[in-house]
């Protein structure tokens, strides 16, 4: 009996002759010189997109620590006397800890009703079966190519029947349900891609279906949940046209009505408007980073499933 032999791919210098002979090129070589150029001139093109998009941002923090005489007379980014008393004075004098207020609890309403809802609504999707499941599926599809702005007159009707019209809860309700199609298409698509032996496995030791929710389902999702809420709560707490139409009371003013309200003033204090404006953006930019590795992962999957 003669003995097999298996031929072992080799690494290192032989796999890297045969890639490149793959490639089109000697082992060693370099890159032409006109593939250098392409790269070079690439790399500029995009740091210098890279730098036009930034500079208003960099601007807008710079302005943050400046008097309003020197963000008038200058364009420089770097503050000749930089000073956190323009962040304290806007934090303090222009009630800007109740607008902060307001639009935290505005999105973390939004962004729990919109995780625990429509979580609920894609595993139902995703595993069970029931008539009409597709063909609602398809609905709520459909609904991501609906403009907000074609829904707005009638939310605030709405809104006004039901005698919410001015509330936070009337901001909440429209946000949720316009949260419905994305969240739904990402967590359908998420469960979608979870073996489904874990759920029969579970069902044979006595399981009911919202224990294989909660203990099996959620647990494997949590990137697309994560992704799911960082998209609920960013847009939420920029939301500007429909709290405009909404909201008549100071009292009940997120942080986006308040910036267009100092704007609204006689004379504008551009380095408190731009002090505003800084501390409404931080804590959006701190939850993006700080769950960033999620948000990526929970697309991927997405797009896998």
């Amino acid at each position: 009996m003669s003995d097999t032999v298996r031929t072992v791919p080799l690494r290192g210098r032989a796999g890297a002759s045969s890639d490149a002979a793959v490639r089109g090129r000697r082992p060693g070589s370099r890159p032409a010189a006109g593939t250098v150029v392409a790269r070079t001139v690439i790399g500029l093109l995009l740091a210098a997109y890279a730098a036009i998009s930034l500079y208003p941002f960099l601007w807008m923090v710079s302005a943050a620590f400046k008097d309003n005489q020197e963000v008038v007379s200058g364009g420089h980014l770097i503050p000749r006397s930089p000073t956190l008393q323009t962040l304290a004075d806007t934090w303090n004098q222009l009630n800007f800890f109740d607008y902060f207020l307001n639009s935290l609890k505005v999105t973390v309403l939004t962004t729990v009703l919109v995780v625990v809802i429509y979580a609920a609504a894609s595993y139902a999707f995703a595993v069970l079966r029931f008539p009409g499941r597709t063909a609602l599926y398809r609905l709520f599809l459909v609904l991501l190519f609906v403009p907000g702005v074609v829904t707005l007159l009638p939310i605030v009707l709405l809104e006004h029947e039901l005698d919410i019209l001015g509330t936070h809860w009337g901001l909440v309700l429209p946000f949720v349900n316009g949260s419905a199609p994305l969240a739904v298409l990402l967590l359908t698509s998420s469960f979608s891609s979870i073996p489904g032996e874990l759920r029969e496995s579970a069902r044979v030791d006595g399981a009911g279906e919202l224990r294989i929710f909660a203990t099996i389902y959620l647990p494997l999702a949590r990137p697309a949940l994560i992704t799911i809420a960082l998209l609920t709560a960013i847009p939420t707490w920029n939301e500007y046209q429909l709290t405009r139409v909404s909201l008549n009371d100071p009292d009940t003013y997120t942080l986006p009505i308040a910036l267009q309200a100092m704007q609204s003033e006689n004379v504008v204090q551009y380095n408190s408007l731009m002090a505003a404006a800084l501390i409404m953006v931080v804590p959006v930019v701190i939850l993006f980073f700080s769950a960033q590795r999620y948000f990526v992962n929970g697309l991927m999957g997405a797009v896998k499933g």
